[in-house]
């Protein structure tokens, strides 16, 4: 009886041994472990100074930088700088055109009425330095819409184009086409 024990027990050890020897040789090679890599950052945001500063220029601002740390990259305010219409808190976003006015108003310059400061150049409505009111006059610009413009302004800066007008929310490509030809941004 002792014998079949043992024959019995050495039975199930080789069972035992050629099982784990076959998962062993159909086992699957285990896979590349994964790499957690850091979300990329993003890199400098490049703007367009011009206007009255010490030294206009595209300049290359750490993400979040404000419209004073473009003009500061740009050498200051020049002399006859007038950056009252400017707002120097506002963020900077990639690819930005910051003009900033002169005292010397472009108006005179063009024939303009002295008087009117710089919201008409050469007889166009000026889109940074024009109020809500004078905007409302436009076609197709009520009250709401011209509020709209000058908050956009105020957030994002003074405009390089006309055609910027379509990040305003409630201006279209057809709304703009009869506007373009009454505008302009100094």
């Amino acid at each position: 009886m002792w014998q079949r024990l043992g024959l019995l027990a050495a039975g199930i050890l080789m069972g035992l041994l050629a099982t784990g020897l076959l998962m062993v040789l159909t086992a699957r090679p285990p896979g590349v472990p994964v790499q957690l890599h850091p979300p990329p950052t993003e890199g400098p945001c490049q703007v367009h100074v011009a206007g009255a500063v010490a030294l206009p220029g595209v300049y290359s601002l750490p993400r979040g930088s404000l419209v004073r740390d473009a003009i500061a990259a740009a050498g200051g305010l020049s002399d006859v700088s007038a950056p009252e219409s400017l707002n120097l808190a506002a963020v900077l976003h990639d690819h930005q055109k910051i003009v900033v006015p002169s005292r010397t108003a472009p108006s005179m310059a063009t024939g303009g009425d002295p008087g009117a400061g710089n919201h008409q150049v050469g007889g166009l409505l000026n889109l940074n330095t024009a109020t809500d009111a004078e905007l409302d006059s436009l076609p197709g610009i009520g009250p709401s819409l011209a509020k709209a413009i000058v908050a956009f302004r105020e957030a994002h800066g003074p405009f390089g184009t006309p055609d910027e007008l379509l990040d305003v929310p409630g201006i279209g490509p057809a709304k703009l086409a009869g506007l373009r030809d009454l505008v302009v941004c100094e």
